[in-house]
């Protein structure tokens, strides 16, 4: 059964920063390519960045490229996001997923969630 348990989240200034992980379990984490997407209030799924499972090609929206970073580290079956200079709407619910070519993104597998918001 495939997990995927977010952590990191929380309640930050804008400019500030914070870094969300991702444990993973249930499938071969390092065959499979990975993604954060987000959900604001209100707003649709909206997907922010995903890194290739053979070379660690990295990949993001263009509100976010430049400000977050996506990371993984396949010895501890873990997905990274490094999120920089925040700004307010950066607030959402954020979702590490599996990146399943030819499947919508609103059907990809993944975890809870977890909440960033950005206020001052």
């Amino acid at each position: 059964e495939v997990q995927l348990v977010e952590s990191g989240g929380g309640l930050v200034q804008p400019g500030g920063s914070l870094r969300l992980s991702c444990a993973a379990s249930g499938f071969n984490f390092n065959l499979v390519d990975m993604s954060w997407v987000r959900q604001a209030p209100g707003k649709g799924l909206e997907w922010v960045s995903t890194i290739n499972w053979w070379d660690s090609s990295t990949y993001y929206a263009g509100s976010v490229q430049g400000r977050f970073t996506i990371s993984r580290d396949n010895a501890k079956n873990t997905l990274y996001l490094q999120l920089n200079s925040l700004k307010t709407e950066d607030t959402a619910m954020y979702y590490c997923a599996q990146a399943l070519q030819g499947v919508d993104m609103e059907r990809w597998p993944r975890g809870q969630g977890t909440q960033v918001t950005v206020s001052s």
